[in-house]
């Protein structure tokens, strides 16, 4: 193939060997991780952020284009997701179960959403009335509850949950919620 450079796999164990060979006999110390810090993609907005999903049906495809086929379909919009990675119009995106693949960047919304991920061992987070374990209960949200939100201050998000009451219609709650329990805020992020 053009422009394309094939290695059979006995080249590559013998390139790791080499490679192997030639750290094992290096005299470089080797260093401690350093911390991850965001980097800033060429949209000129930090990578990784969250976002949400902008409409519906979105494709979700396994390359940056839309010759390459489709993973799955996002069926709901304000679905969150962490853009990982950018390529001219393209976002590469992570759900809350993992997967990645990639969305055309008019497709996302900067609007926040998150998943409600309770600790090991829990099955439900409780939506508080304040910013206090002691503040009061306004429900209880279980693992994977879709909420919006509003704001965090490093340790507490405001939230909005909908739910459909028994009568019919829509309605939505609002609350707080420890940072630490949501899927698609990071730790000590804040923002408003």
């Amino acid at each position: 193939m053009f422009g394309r450079v094939l290695f059979h796999s006995t080249h590559k164990s013998l390139r790791l060997l080499i490679c192997a060979a030639v750290l094992a006999c290096s005299s470089v110390p080797v260093l401690p991780a350093l911390p991850v810090i965001a980097a800033e993609g060429p949209s000129g907005l930090p990578l990784p952020r969250f976002a949400t999903t902008r409409s519906t049906p979105i494709n979700v495809r396994i390359g940056p284009g839309t010759k390459y086929g489709v993973a799955w379909v996002y069926v709901k919009s304000g679905t969150p997701v962490e853009i990982v990675q950018e390529f001219d119009t393209w976002r590469k995106v992570r759900d809350v179960d993992g997967s990645e693949g990639w969305i055309h960047q008019n497709l996302l919304s900067g609007k926040r959403a998150g998943v409600v991920e309770p600790p090991d061992g829990e099955t439900q987070v409780i939506l508080l009335a304040g910013r206090s374990p002691d503040s009061g209960v306004r429900a209880y949200l279980g693992t994977g509850y879709r909420v919006d939100i509003a704001k965090c201050d490093g340790a507490w998000c405001e939230v909005s949950a909908s739910y459909a009451p028994d009568n019919g219609g829509h309605a939505s709650i609002t609350g707080f919620l420890p940072q630490d329990k949501l899927w698609g805020v990071y730790k000590d992020e804040e923002f408003d």
